[in-house]
């Protein structure tokens, strides 16, 4: 018996997510996404299949490279329009026990002292079950509606990353100690000022002076998910993350990534096992290989070509249009993902990848591979992929929604719980707990925001009032 393979579905709060074209399949309630109900039916159905996290992925950005308009992603709603990912989440948690919630926030555009408040309100009002997806945008498009000429270079946005973290686990783990809040009605406290810390921090980025405004959540620092697969970007994500989203083609790829990743991890003090890397697939499946293969021609028949150009012209920076359809890809530096195209580029050591190819073999899937069959196929599969790739679990996209997510847990889930590689019942109440076994709700020792635990006990205040706010309480009637 392998390793526990960790289930995540991957969502987001908008139409056609990975798979162009497939919102108009009768099936489909894709464009329910501004319902909440849509919401909290899905995190139910998640639950009774025990995944571990719903993953929703955002952009603050339009895909308008390729044919240098936008009109083509409209046309199709390919990630636009786009609703706040943040929102969603507290309805989701009401109904739910144990579900984790990773929620994506690009740090490009937000200040580290507003956004730690949004994480410790969302880790209680959920009761420890979030995790924050790390981004820094790869949109020019967002760039330039939130006040910039043109996008921040990728190498300096992790730069900015790196600050932007550092700052966050400061104000998360350093700012309040344990037992700083005591509620003592008797006495009239409820915070012992001695006990809360500002965390005098000046950077080149950031300058934040002060206290945090959010007493300890239950796992204090969330979750914390990273997509770099960038030599930059996996640098990164060894350092911060303790889930890592790679987007291989096939379990090849996935070994040297999640190799070079454990090895950086190791390399930054943390232990190989303390990085849980998650590939990027979409399941079709029914009760046979035959019945599995007809519903994925039936959504092919509703795919967008068109509609996948568009998102990939974001994803990589090209306007396809303006390429040859059978021109091999090659990999290129700009400021957008690069891993994307560094993928395409590299999946076939006998001939590369074309537009035409991205066309006919990604229109269901987007960025990551299909695994079409029954529930013996599919597993069979997904073992392969943690066997060999050295992976240790999913994100599953969707050729529709909900149905991608019901036929997993109807005919997949099951089969990979009979094989022992997926959990029948959750550990612990949290998305730690969950990742990392009963017991774990805070992060690792060896995890750099763990440095942070009292750190800044010597800046506390002795708690007394201003003499002249003082001489103003005393001098009131009793």
């Amino acid at each position: 018996m392998g390793k526990r393979i960790i289930l995540n579905a991957f969502d987001m709060t908008c139409i056609s997510h990975q798979s162009a074209g497939t919102w108009r399949h009768p099936a489909s309630r894709a464009t329910s996404y501004t319902d909440l109900e849509y919401w909290t039916e899905l995190a139910k159905l998640l639950e009774r299949g025990r995944f571990d996290s719903l993953f929703i992925a955002d952009v603050l950005g339009i895909y308008d490279v390729y044919r240098g308009s936008a009109a083509t992603a409209l046309r199709d709603a390919d990630q636009v329009p786009v609703n706040d990912p943040f929102l969603q989440v507290p309805a989701m948690a009401l109904v739910t026990e144990h579900l984790g919630f990773g929620v994506t926030s690009a740090l490009t555009y937000e200040q580290p002292y507003a956004l730690a408040r949004k994480f410790s309100t969302l880790d209680h009002l959920t009761k420890g079950r979030v995790a924050w997806n790390v981004v820094t945008s790869y949109l020019n498009s967002a760039a330039v509606n939130l006040g910039l000429t043109q996008q921040i270079s990728h190498d300096e946005r992790y730069d900015i990353a790196d600050e932007f973290l550092d700052v966050t686990y400061k104000l998360w783990e350093g700012s309040w100690d344990e037992d700083a809040v005591v509620g003592d009605r008797e006495r009239g406290v409820y915070t012992e000022p001695t006990k809360v810390h500002p965390i005098g921090h000046e950077g080149r980025y950031f300058r934040v002076p002060g206290i945090h405004l959010s007493q300890p959540s239950p796992q204090r620092t969330p979750v914390i998910f990273q997509a770099g697969a960038s030599p930059r970007g996996r640098a990164f994500a060894a350092k911060h993350g303790e889930g890592i989203f790679i987007s291989p083609a096939n379990p090849a790829q996935a070994l040297a990534i999640t190799s070079d990743i454990r090895d950086r991890a190791e390399a930054e003090g943390r232990s190989r096992d303390s990085v849980k890397v998650f590939v990027l697939v979409t399941v079709i499946t029914a009760e046979t290989d035959a019945a599995a293969q007809a519903k994925f021609e039936e959504y092919l028949s509703y795919a967008s070509g068109e509609g996948v150009l568009a998102l990939y012209g974001g994803w990589t920076g090209i306007d396809f249009s303006q390429w040859d359809p059978d021109q091999p890809l090659e990999e290129i530096e700009n400021d957008s993902l690069r891993s994307v195209l560094s993928s395409l580029a590299t999946i076939d050591p006998e001939r590369r990848w074309t537009a035409s190819d991205i066309v006919e073999q990604r229109a269901i899937g987007g960025m990551g591979p299909v695994i079409v069959g029954g529930p013996e196929t599919v597993a069979d599969e997904l073992e392969r992929w943690v066997d060999e790739g050295d992976v240790d679990g999913f994100n599953f996209a969707y050729a529709i929604t909900p149905g991608t997510f019901e036929d997993l847990v109807e005919h997949v889930v099951p089969e990979l719980q009979r094989r022992g590689r997926a959990q029948t019942e959750y550990a612990g109440s949290t998305l730690r707990e969950s990742l990392y076994g009963e017991g774990n709700r805070r992060i690792d020792a060896t995890h750099p925001a763990a440095a942070y635990r009292g750190a800044f006990a010597a800046t506390a205040d002795d708690g007394t009032l201003p003499s002249t706010i003082a001489d103003h309480v005393t001098a009131q009637p009793a």
